[in-house]
């Protein structure tokens, strides 16, 4: 998505980046409510598009979105921690999964997510210290013949290795 976003000269929000202007957040946020007023049950729709446009769910923006929807700022911080693609804090520059699924982890995954861990000097669900990447659990790529895989930047790789791994991020690291 990031990936796409770029190319499409979009600018996703990442914790090296400048300040945030929390106007443009809000703008983002009135758009989608735009959007989604005659829609019944919107509060997913509208938290995509913020995702989408933010790269994540800014918490002064939770208010607002409840009172469009009619919820408490308790129901709609519920629906953004309940689900993984949502995100309440700016992601890397680029985003890592690893799938947790069964066949990735019979095939090493738990090993490639520990040597990731190492790598980036994060855990899952952190960002590395430099704002670079992301890293997450995934469960279930759909590359199970080919595992252990994961994702960078939403494009698959399988067959992964630590090895494989390291290049993989030296590659893209690289400005």
């Amino acid at each position: 998505m990031k990936l796409q976003q770029a190319q499409q000269g979009h600018e996703v929000p990442h914790p090296a980046s400048a300040p945030i202007d929390k106007d443009k957040e809000l703008a983002a946020v009135q758009r989608s409510l735009l959007q989604h007023a005659d829609e019944p049950g919107a509060l997913l729709p509208i938290l995509h598009d913020v995702q989408d446009a933010l790269g994540y769910i800014p918490a002064h923006t939770v208010p607002v979105i409840a009172e469009a929807q009619n919820l408490s700022r308790a129901e709609v911080h519920g629906v953004v921690t309940y689900y993984h693609h949502f995100r309440a804090e700016p992601a890397g520059r680029h985003v890592i999964q690893i799938c947790r699924a069964e066949a990735c982890q019979s095939m090493g995954a738990d090993a490639l997510l520990a040597h990731a861990e190492l790598r980036l000097g994060c855990s899952a669900h952190g960002t590395s210290k430099d704002g670079a990447f992301t890293l997450e659990p995934a469960f279930c790529l759909g590359l199970c013949a080919s595992s252990p895989a994961m994702t960078l930047d939403d494009q698959p790789h399988a067959r992964m290795t630590p090895r494989a791994f390291d290049a993989l991020i030296a590659q893209d690291n690289n400005p």
